[in-house]
């Protein structure tokens, strides 16, 4: 693959072909074949039906097709219909608010009463969060389109200007392959498509993205007279030799592939998962929306039976007006404002830390997580393998065959046409001279033991590529004993011992028994259990020869050892992993490779991988057996996509909110289920797709990071919620309580308003605070039970209080019957009220007691005590209703604060 490429440039305009006027070309040629129906078929029907040729298709030919699939429109048109949905669509996604309709009905209650003013404020309150939330989510949509687009590039193609002419390779974008086309692969290379191969040499194939196997396979091409294969199961199309599917990268080797299908057509975009149903901010809106509707239907209900107290007892209250008031003090108008400014400022967070949310509710999401699913490759481990040993026969440590497999990867990378090396070679040529083969003294044969004819001045004579069916390479090598030559075999471990009669003892051999043959075989697959991935090596001598050797010559081998590597763990994952343990999140390995690697790569990084569940155990246990299991394992080795969807399921149906971390297609219907999906930058594109984070850093690091950023924002979220009710509840219980003796309305519903935009605004300042990690921990996950108990338990104290200003202010007014005397009680109990909110807004943050009051938190509780004591003297004093308080009330004030202060400091201790 190539950079990115215009394709302005890279798109000639030749004439069309004259068959392009007789229409449309054929389903096949315009859509492409199905992988399963291509699998079935013969090299040259799936030429014929796509009326292609190794030589790829005429420039025009090309064309032709790729504008009979786009759509039939203008460019003009396709761009401004696409500039509306840009600017439609997070405008329909920022209304999406249910709490929005609480503050519409509550500013036509208003309205209805008289008090203009405070429905206008009830208005502009709404489309100021509105507009927030609009600002935010194109800015969120803007950032998960760059993430997703970032993995686009190009792709090399084989393309003939007219049909006679010579075929030439150009560089076009991946969204410019039409069926029928001819690409060239090489290493590093990701599939664009799904390919029929026509040619391949040594090529390897990483389809971790479709299985989540991360062992490399290796891909051939058909012969013109292979017959047509037995139908596939659609499951099994990623296991077939001759198809390289979209979503895979080349790992090793070259081929040249014809374009079966392109997106949305192929094989990785035709499998439909069902996602998760409500995301948790979802429904933890939809809860807060509710208790609110509950709390706020029975504050309607007791105040309409005190009015209708009231009214016995003659005092001309209206009661409407009385349930209107108290329905507008218990809820927090500018909700909307506040959370629309908390996630937009943790989404800002997230991106800082290496991650990008593809909507403004995934850092919701994201800091509700506790318990986080991850893949093993790539996330604990670096992909990359490293010899880890290398034995004897006799099972001792043996470095020396170490170094004989390396200088084989050496001469095969040397003498390959094309150069082939696979993940193997790759790690013997970078460490293969760095593994402790043991003590000297131990026994272990010495490098003048292994000098082989002198192999330290080898040179390579030939090389037999590795080849699927024989499941290993071969290299000839001519060393310093004349007229001889050595033929070095390294591979799979039972084909090489297949192919081995002698076994080396020493110096010298000794004829390979079948008890032999057992216990390497047991020796090998040991080592597999422990997770390391083992090949054998083995050698022949031979006379010297000039003609080519050939696959048959790979007999009566004499087994030198084997060479065991293991994928080398994440320097940064372990780290990663004690502090998910310190916040509180469970994890839970889920891989498609075997038990052995994934306990390997546990006990690399320190974690206890307990007893590892194998997919095929998981079909056996119903969704409650499973749940139980699910509880204490951590490793899932060996599962499906689907067996890793169900799991996300069993996990959130036992009430836990889970994170999925995943790059692959297999990992797609696991990312839909769980409650917000986790993608590297990297993964393919249906991964990204399903995500709602995306990760711009690589590695679980990054996750920690951006965990703490969204928990962050949600433990702000959830402080302001707590607070915020907690003091609209206590002044409910007040204004409740006060309709015992209070022959007018407790506080005007324009007042109401006023004082709760100006308490909510000061609130704005908790999306700066920085909680701690425990604190953080403590509050990520939302717990409607613990809110409703905190509001009501501080709400009954922040109402005693009220009460006491209450008495209070019945003194100062004298009678209160007078309209100044109301005026006066308003202004009053306005003033105590934003007074004692500001201390709410300091002392009850979490761990408050422990950490120092930020700056931005002090001057907005200033700022708000300062409001209410400086509104009754202000100039909008008489259009609120208030009077002018007398010197009196301050001395009066100043206890009942300092009471409030010893009273709440004293509570919060009590509650921890």
């Amino acid at each position: 693959m190539a950079g990115r490429a215009d394709r302005a440039q890279v798109r000639p305009a030749p004439d069309l072909p004259a068959s392009a006027a007789a229409g449309l070309p054929p389903p096949e040629q315009l859509h492409g074949i199905p992988a399963a129906q291509a699998a079935r078929l013969g090299r040259l029907q799936v030429l014929r039906r796509l009326d292609s040729g190794p030589r790829g298709l005429p420039e025009a030919e090309a064309l032709h097709r790729l504008a009979a699939r786009e759509p039939a429109e203008p460019s003009r048109c396709r761009g401004l219909r696409r500039r509306a949905a840009t600017a439609l669509l997070p405008a329909l996604t920022a209304t999406r608010d249910p709490y929005t309709l609480v503050i519409a009905v509550l500013a036509a209650v208003s309205a209805r009463l008289g008090a203009v003013s405070g429905a206008a404020l009830l208005t502009g309150v709404a489309a100021l969060g509105w507009s927030l939330r609009l600002v935010a989510v194109r800015r969120t949509a803007r950032a998960a389109e760059a993430a997703r687009t970032s993995g686009d590039g190009t792709v090399t193609v084989l393309r003939r200007m007219t049909a006679q002419a010579a075929p030439a390779a150009r560089e076009l974008p991946v969204g410019d392959l039409v069926p029928g086309d001819v690409v060239h692969l090489s290493p590093g290379d990701l599939v664009p498509a799904d390919l029929y191969l026509l040619r391949a040499t040594g090529l390897q194939l990483d389809r971790s993205a479709l299985t989540g196997e991360s062992a490399p396979v290796h891909r051939r091409a058909a012969a013109d007279g292979d017959p047509a294969g037995a139908p596939l199961p659609e499951a099994d199309l990623p296991d077939h030799p001759g198809l390289c599917l979209a979503g895979c990268h080349i790992t090793a080797g070259t081929g040249v592939g014809l374009v079966l299908a392109t997106a949305p057509g192929t094989w990785l975009d035709g499998h439909p998962v069902r996602g998760a149903s409500r995301s948790p901010f979802d429904r933890s809106a939809i809860a807060v929306t509710g208790l609110l509707a509950r709390l706020t239907l029975l504050v309607l209900g007791l105040a309409l039976v005190v009015a209708a107290i009231g009214r016995i007892a003659h005092r001309p209250w209206p009661g409407l007006g009385f349930a209107a008031v108290t329905a507008i003090g218990l809820t927090p108008e500018i909700l909307p404002v506040v959370v629309a400014v908390i996630l937009a400022g943790g989404s800002a967070r997230l991106r800082r830390s290496g991650a990008t949310g593809r909507r403004l509710t995934a850092v919701h999401d994201l800091g509700t997580v506790d318990v986080l699913c991850v893949d093993k490759t790539g996330t604990l481990t670096h992909d990359r393998l490293t010899p880890a040993l290398a034995a004897g026969p006799d099972g001792r440590p043996d470095p020396a065959v170490l170094r004989l497999a390396a200088l084989h990867s050496r001469i095969g990378a040397e003498l390959g046409d094309p150069p082939y090396l696979d993940a193997f070679d790759d790690a013997l040529l970078r460490d293969g001279g760095d593994i402790d083969g043991g003590d000297p003294d131990d026994g272990a044969p010495d490098d003048g033991d292994r000098d082989r004819g002198g192999l330290r001045t080898a040179t390579g004579v030939e090389v037999l590529p590795f080849d699927p069916v024989r499941r290993c390479a071969t290299v000839v090598l001519r060393g310093a004993r004349p007229g001889r030559q050595l033929l070095l075999v390294k591979g799979a471990v039972d084909a090489v011992l297949d192919r081995c009669t002698q076994l080396g003892d020493g110096g010298g051999s000794r004829p390979l028994s079948s008890g032999d043959r057992t216990r390497l075989a047991e020796l090998a697959a040991g080592h597999a259990r422990r997770g390391l991935r083992v090949i054998a090596l083995a050698e022949k001598d031979v006379p010297a020869r000039t003609r080519p050797y050939r696959p048959g010559d790979e007999h009566d081998l004499t087994l030198l050892g084997l060479v065991g590597f293991r994928d080398e763990p994440d320097p940064s994952a372990g780290p990663a992993l004690d502090r998910l343990h310190r916040d509180g999140v469970a994890l839970k390995i889920v891989t498609g490779d075997g038990a052995g690697t994934a306990v390997r790569a546990c006990h690399d990084l320190g974690l206890d991988p307990g007893e590892v569940v194998p997919g095929s155990a998981l079909d056996a246990l119903d969704d409650a057996e499973l749940a139980r299991t699910a509880r204490t394992a951590t490793v899932f080795a060996q599962v499906n996509p689907a067996q890793k969807a169900r799991l996300v399921r069993v996990l959130r149906a036992g009430g836990h909110t889970v994170g999925y971390l995943g790059d692959g297609v297999n990992d797609v219907p696991a990312l839909l289920a769980s409650d917000i999906g986790i993608s590297p930058h990297r993964a393919v594109p249906a991964a990204r797709d399903a995500a709602g984070v995306v990760l711009t850093a690589p590695g679980l690091a990054a996750v920690t990071g951006a965990l703490s950023a969204a928990r962050r924002a949600v433990t702000n979220l959830g402080t302001y919620l707590r607070i915020g009710l907690a003091c609209n509840v206590g002044n409910v219980l007040a204004m409740l309580a006060a309709g015992a003796f209070l022959p007018f309305l407790p506080m005007l519903p324009g007042q109401i308003v006023v004082q709760n935009a100006c308490f909510d605004l000061a609130q704005l300042s908790l999306a700066l605070d920085r909680p701690g990690r425990r604190d953080a921990a403590a509050r990520a996950v939302a717990d409607l039970r613990g809110l409703t108990r905190f509001a009501l338990g501080f709400g009954a104290l922040n109402a005693v209080v009220d009460l006491v200003t209450f008495a209070a202010l019945r003194q100062l007014g004298g009678g209160l019957a007078a309209p100044q005397a109301q005026a006066l009680f308003h202004a009053g109990w306005f003033t105590e009220n934003l007074v004692t909110q500001a201390l709410t807004l300091i002392l009850l943050r979490p761990g408050a007691r422990h950490r120092a009051v930020p700056a931005p938190i002090a001057l907005a509780a200033a700022a708000l005590a300062g409001a209410g004591l400086a509104l009754p003297w202000s100039p909008v004093a008489a259009a609120l209703g208030f009077a002018a308080l007398p010197a009196a009330y301050y001395p009066v004030l100043a206890l009942i604060v300092a009471g409030y202060l010893v009273a709440l400091r004293a509570t919060r201790r009590l509650r921890g």
